[in-house]
């Protein structure tokens, strides 16, 4: 059994990462922290919870009664939270934050893309796991960078929902600026487009040209919709044969003939792509939850990995939250 701490339990990602856990065959929560919701239940915060759990929100956490901690903090936080705590030698440790996503010299953390790196995740102690967006992105260009077919400027249009924004309210996240609204942010600029870079460049390290990124704030709740297209003289039957080839031992990706939509991986782990050739263009829809896939699922992906478990275990029970 695999002992498992959470640190910043009071986010949108905590409260899915805890649920997950809860139901997990070879993992046992020991404790939940968090500064500011300190001396409450999980379920005051996480009220979906209710009758699932009566763990409390702890201050001061004991790290040595776990094996592993998740660290749910806001980005910039993980570091200033390691710098700051004396960790045992043996614990392992998950990042959500983006603290540890690109390489460095100065840290340990493997980028935690099952579909890129599994192998060097089952060998890792610290793993930094993938921002939402870049996980939906690289997922949709990986395969062709595999074989060193990106050749062209790549162009991403990606929506996502709410909950990709966090818990706190902001002017652009409260309901009634979200609803029945659409816009972009951060267009071809977004802090996600290094560590997509950086990936591309592990499996295709000639890759020079641009990829232009636009993101858009949905009018939903929860799930990306990413659609990335460029020119390409590959035809679709080879298209789809390079990724079905890429994606074959990779149990929570999927290929779907038909056109997807994004309710078909809402409260899921699933990543669906579709592929279409059009004129000398490829098009290529991968549709992922961002609060799952996008994060806590793959986070519990990547424990499996790291103690040696099947890499679907405890993540095949769709989630009940937003």
């Amino acid at each position: 059994m695999i002992r498992v701490g959470i640190i910043g339990g009071a986010g949108y990602t905590a409260g899915e990462l805890l649920r997950i856990l809860l139901f997990h065959p070879e993992a046992e929560v020991v404790f939940v922290q968090s500064t500011s919701q300190a001396g409450k239940l999980a379920t005051d915060i996480h009220t979906d919870l209710l009758g699932d759990t009566f763990l409390p929100l702890i201050a001061e956490p004991d790290f040595e009664a776990v094996d592993l901690i998740f660290l749910c903090r806001g980005h910039g936080k993980s570091k200033a939270f390691l710098a700051a705590h004396e960790l045992p030698e043996a614990l392992s440790i998950i990042d959500l934050s983006a603290d540890y996503r690109l390489d460095s010299e100065t840290h340990e953390f493997v980028y935690g893309l099952p579909e890129l790196n599994k192998e060097a995740i089952r060998l890792a102690q610290y793993v930094a796991n993938p921002g939402c967006f870049a996980t939906a992105i690289q997922l949709a260009l990986l395969p062709l960078a595999k074989l060193g077919l990106l050749e062209d400027h790549v162009h991403v249009h990606a929506v996502t929902g709410s909950t990709g924004a966090g818990q706190q309210p902001t002017d652009t996240t409260h309901f009634s600026w979200r609803n029945n609204n659409i816009s972009i942010y951060k267009a071809f600029q977004h802090q996600h487009l290094a560590e997509i870079r950086q990936s591309i460049l592990q499996l295709q390290n000639s890759f020079d040209k641009d990829i232009n990124f636009l993101p858009m704030r949905g009018n939903f709740t929860r799930g990306i919709f990413a659609s990335a297209y460029m020119y390409s003289e590959l035809n679709e039957e080879k298209l789809k044969e390079v990724y079905e080839t890429y994606y074959q031992d990779e149990p929570f990706v999927v290929i779907s003939e038909k056109n997807p939509d994004l309710k078909q991986v809402v409260n899921t782990n699933k990543a669906i792509l579709h592929l279409e050739k059009q004129g000398g263009k490829i098009l290529i829809i991968s549709m992922i939850d961002n609060l799952l896939k996008g994060a806590s699922g793959q986070a519990v992906q990547n424990m499996n990995l790291m103690f040696g478990l099947e890499e679907t275990s405890g993540l095949w029970v769709k989630s009940v939250g937003f």
